[in-house]
């Protein structure tokens, strides 16, 4: 037998760990600020501040806008998901263990991902309504109102998250779940369990905090959130002959931050 097998055989698990990765992984990679390739152990996110027009005399020097420019800084961290696989248990067993363990190490780094950047979002400030009730429709009004005040681009480029339980309470919302408002296409009801309302496209999570029976949801803008990535999903196979089994590892390295925190509200509700 080659001596390469072993080479080729890691090169195939690892592209099948990072295509399960980019698949089923991470539900908030694509909803944020990404930047890839980073060399270091952090990146800056560059944060442009607005701009005021004005007039000029005839013949005078065009007015200078002063843009304010900030840099924020993104820490960079190294995870893994690893797991043993012992050479004999693999020739009794009737599953595909291989498979198995590239959607466990896909989705434990997915997790990690989306952990990371809910860490961030649970930064801001910016509320609408209490935790005192679920997700009513003048919370969200008031949210949607608080977006508007501060800016935000209504460019088809805003996310809202929320768990399930409030994703129920969207259900119970007639605007949001009913075809005479929304249209037959845009009917929560059907496919993936996401959908656009208010020019915004809305998804149920599992993953987000909840303190004191209060679930932290959000709506943002996909540029006030970073998600720095050193190195994407890689993953190696080893041999140990004293254990008689393969260590399978995935690993990766990632971090994120909050960028412009007007651009995030916050939405508490009760659970």
């Amino acid at each position: 037998m080659s001596t390469t097998v072993e080479t080729a055989f890691t090169k195939h698990y690892q592209s099948e760990v990072h295509l399960a990765y980019q698949r089923m992984g991470s539900k908030l990679r694509n909803t944020v600020r990404v930047k890839d390739n980073v060399v270091g152990a952090t990146t800056t996110f560059q944060k442009v501040g607005k701009g005021t027009a004005s007039t000029k005399a005839r013949h005078g020097k065009v007015p200078v806008m002063n843009v304010d420019h900030a840099q924020v800084e993104c820490a960079l961290a190294d995870y893994y998901a690893g797991d043993w696989v012992d050479r004999l248990d693999e020739i009794k067993t009737n599953i595909a263990e291989k498979q198995v363990l590239i959607n466990a190490g896909a989705y434990a780094l997915g997790r990690k991902t989306d952990e990371l950047i809910i860490a961030r979002l649970d930064a801001s400030t910016n509320y609408a309504g209490t935790g005192a009730d679920g997700l009513t429709k003048a919370k969200a009004l008031a949210a949607f109102e608080l977006l508007g005040e501060a800016d935000v681009p209504d460019d088809g480029d805003r996310f809202a998250i929320v768990g399930w339980k409030q994703w129920s309470d969207l259900l119970n919302i007639a605007e949001f779940a009913n075809a005479q408002f929304v249209g037959e296409k845009e009917l929560p009801w059907q496919g993936t369990q996401a959908k656009r309302w208010l020019g915004t496209l809305w998804m149920p999570h599992s993953g987000l905090t909840k303190t004191a029976g209060v679930r932290h949801c959000y709506w943002y803008h996909k540029t006030a959130v970073g998600h720095a990535v050193g190195a994407h999903v890689k993953s190696d196979i080893t041999w140990h002959g004293d254990r008689a089994a393969n260590f399978v590892n995935n690993m990766m390295s990632q971090g994120a931050c909050l960028i412009d925190a007007s651009g995030v509200v916050s939405l508490r509700c009760l659970e």
